[in-house]
């Protein structure tokens, strides 16, 4: 089921939203001071890719300052998009696994420092 859906997930959601975190993070990395917040933008290209299989657990208290800095600068507006985009695929019934993924990765854009992104 994980790589039927992670190629579906990639037609329909992945490959933008992978391509997009992938350029900002390249743009956050342009100046020294963006770039641990570049690093967590190329931890979501890669979830953003592939979603099925993988699990991201939270850890505020690594990073609070960092976590803080980012929901400043955008955390809170993108776990929104997501959350948005979750509801979205939710109401059809064979859209919830992808609306699950959203949920996923709304949770991990509101505090990305010190997550950790794996395989189940």
């Amino acid at each position: 089921m994980k790589t039927i859906g992670n190629i579906l997930w990639f037609i329909f959601t992945g490959f933008e939203t992978g391509l997009a975190w992938f350029f900002l993070g390249i743009l956050w990395c342009i100046t020294i001071i963006g770039v641990p917040f570049g690093k967590q933008c190329f931890k979501f290209a890669k979830l953003s890719l592939w979603p099925f299989g993988n699990q991201a657990k939270t850890n505020f208290g690594k990073h609070p300052l960092a976590n803080i800095i980012w929901l400043i600068f955008g955390g809170l507006e993108l776990a929104i998009f997501f959350l948005i985009v979750g509801i979205l695929w939710c109401i059809t019934i064979i859209g919830i696994p992808f609306g699950k993924q959203c949920f996923k990765l709304a949770k991990l854009a509101l505090m990305p420092f010190g997550a950790t992104v794996g395989k189940i």
